[in-house]
């Protein structure tokens, strides 16, 4: 959500907050926050900063927060960037991220929220707090749930790469992965041949004794040259867990799933790109040549990325030296604007390889 100095009233606030796909809460600013907070309702306001870990873990159940209470025009349900308003952050004594503080309606006195960092028991907390009686929701999942009937079917399918987590729900260490894997199958969401999957040990022992499952939460990827199984060692965290899918998969996302400046990129044609710059008129045809052959000889994702490779070339012939520096303006600028994830996929990947020419 876009910072803003814009007084909100009540009706725009509601309205911005059920149109927006991003975050279900209003973002306080040095301008705002006393125009919105300490007036005729009550706020739950969270102190963040953009790179914190816990942070990011957390925004996925405040945003659930957000979309529970957007109709309840008696609670705000706020944030607060730190990096950009430090002096708010100082003045309610914010030393650590994520910090919540509950503000009574006609109030800047906060007290400080402490109890379990999930939807629910936010809900909780401000229901008790403000005499509301609101649920908030379940959100769709984009972890797949494998059981006996399906497991074969969507495991063993030599098209996709399925990262699965084997658990139960009385495990602590499972129920502390679950907000972390929920992001992971979040991120991962738009690459088509990647499944973020989980089996219930509880309820599907023999697939759990097929693959010797003693201690869980256990993750196994079955990547499509693999169908027998690689485990995961590594950090159960956002960053290792994403990591591994990149390396392991062949893509190129970030923690909130935005794609990369990798992305796209296929070093055999970089360098062709090189040589095709620094070629005289009468060379670059020969080297388009070269590039088109190479791009003819790769598969599945990478024949995608080849073909804007060669777009990308024939536009810098027929419109000059500027025509890759002018897209990527023009492309960032489309970025700037509220599009779907799809749309925004697709520009970041014609901005990467447009980079090489640029």
């Amino acid at each position: 959500m876009a910072r803003s100095s814009i007084h909100f009233t009540l009706a725009t606030v509601a309205l911005f907050l059920v149109s927006s796909a991003v975050a279900e809460y209003l973002t306080l600013t040095q301008d705002t926050f006393e125009k919105e907070v300490g007036q005729d309702r009550d706020a739950l306001v969270e102190f963040y900063a953009p790179w914190c870990g816990y942070c990011k873990k957390i925004a996925p159940e405040y945003e659930r927060l957000g979309n529970g209470f957007k109709k309840a025009k008696s609670v705000l349900i706020g944030k607060v960037d730190c990096d950009e308003d430090k002096d708010i952050c100082t003045k309610y004594e914010v030393t650590g991220y994520p910090t919540f503080k509950w503000f009574p309606k006609g109030s800047l006195e906060p007290k400080k929220y402490d109890g379990e960092r999930t939807a629910d028991k936010f809900a909780d907390f401000v229901n008790s707090q403000a005499g509301t009686y609101v649920k908030v929701s379940a959100v769709g999942s984009n972890v797949v749930s494998l059981t006996s009937e399906n497991f074969n079917k969507i495991v063993m399918d030599n098209t996709k790469h399925v990262l699965v987590e084997f658990s139960a729900p009385w495990c602590g260490h499972c129920q502390n992965l679950a907000p972390i894997y929920e992001s992971l199958g979040d991120a991962f969401k738009n690459e088509a041949d990647v499944v973020i999957a989980n089996v219930n040990t509880d309820n599907n022992k023999k697939i759990a004794e097929r693959y010797e499952v003693q201690g869980i939460p256990k993750l196994i990827l079955f990547s499509k040259d693999n169908k027998d199984g690689e485990g995961y060692g590594g950090a159960l965290d956002l960053e290792g867990l994403v990591s591994f899918i990149n390396e392991k998969c062949g893509t190129s996302r970030d923690e909130e799933g935005q794609l990369t400046s990798n992305a796209g990129v296929i070093e055999i044609l970089d360098i062709l790109v090189k040589e095709f710059k620094s070629a005289g008129e009468d060379d670059k045809q020969e080297v388009y040549a070269k590039i088109e052959e190479e791009a003819a000889n790769l598969n599945g994702s990478l024949a995608r990325y080849g073909k804007i490779y060669l777009k990308v070339a024939h536009g810098y012939m027929v419109k000059g030296t500027d025509y890759a520096k002018n897209e990527i303006q023009r492309i960032e600028r489309l970025l700037s604007k509220s599009i779907s994830p799809v749309k925004a996929d697709e520009f970041i990947l014609k901005k990467n390889i447009l980079s090489a020419f640029a």
